[in-house]
């Protein structure tokens, strides 16, 4: 019953915040746009048509075509899937390896916790993207091994959420008195601590997911995602970026679809923290 007002109080608090309401209906809609792609697509967007190579947007190229003569809205509509899936994959691989440590370390502490800690203080004294690039380039280039390497650089964000919320959350009554009762360690970690971990590692992950949009695009334009035909925001820029010249409006529409998911994610996350942030305390 407690826990059913609390999320009622959440779900109110969020509701009244419009920019997160705003941006959850942007991602709804991007999402709706990755599962029916295939149906919204209107032509084909691999299909090569030099004939036609960097028309303007017209009746039948509503925003033009690429170099090769490529539809930019099929195109666009395609990479809003694979960047989706992506960033999905990113932050999932992120998650499965930065939860069981933080909440090992929050949990347990002592020896663990301090090795882990260092470990993670040198990742993140290294630069992000130099570290990207240093992973992609020994597995080698493509979009799988670029969301392995990003995974590696939202692992400290999440392993820092989860291991304070862990600490946080060992000290309250209610563990104290499951440990009381003779449960098991990882009985109380699975019942009492990873459900209170769960609302900042949720506002954590909305953020991870915006780094991991702006990360693909910066991998994808050095060349080091997504390999052609395959399309991205990132790769679309790539090709839009040698012929910027002569035909200039082939950078506007990953520009934006790369911006607005950003913008989203981020004022999502925002909304979510302050939504979390001013629930009362969690008593026994």
């Amino acid at each position: 019953m407690r826990l059913s007002l609390r999320r009622s109080r959440v779900l109110r608090r969020l509701c009244r915040n419009r920019a997160a309401m705003t941006s959850l209906a942007v991602l709804l809609i991007l999402v709706l746009v990755a599962i029916f792609a295939g149906l919204i697509a209107p032509q084909d967007p691999n299909r090569v048509t030099l004939r036609v190579r960097l028309t303007g947007p017209s009746a039948e190229h509503w925003l033009g075509t690429d170099e090769l003569g490529r539809d930019v809205l099929s195109r666009l509509v395609v990479a809003t899937r694979v960047d989706l899936l992506a960033s999905l994959e990113a932050v999932g691989i992120a998650a499965a390896i930065g939860v069981p440590l933080g909440l090992a370390a929050g949990y347990f502490g002592g020896v663990s916790d301090l090795l882990l800690g260092r470990v993670i203080d040198a990742l993140m004294t290294l630069p992000p993207l130099i570290l990207a690039v240093v992973v992609v380039a020994i597995l080698g280039p493509g979009l799988r091994n670029a969301m392995l390497a990003i995974a590696v650089l939202i692992v400290p964000g999440l392993y820092r959420v989860v291991r304070a919320a862990t600490q946080s959350a060992g000290s309250e009554l209610y563990v104290e008195s499951a440990r009381a009762a003779g449960c098991s360690n990882r009985r109380i970690l699975w019942r009492h601590i990873l459900p209170a971990v769960a609302p900042p590692l949720l506002v954590q992950a909305s953020f991870a997911a915006s780094v991991v949009v702006v990360a693909e695009a910066s991998l994808s334009f050095l060349g080091l995602g997504a390999r052609a035909p395959q399309a991205t925001w990132g790769s679309m820029l790539q090709d839009a970026s040698s012929n910027i010249t002569t035909s200039g409006y082939l950078v506007y529409p990953p520009t934006i679809m790369v911006a607005v998911t950003i913008l989203a994610l981020s004022l999502l996350g925002d909304g979510l923290r302050d939504a979390l942030g001013r629930r009362p305390r969690d008593r026994a």
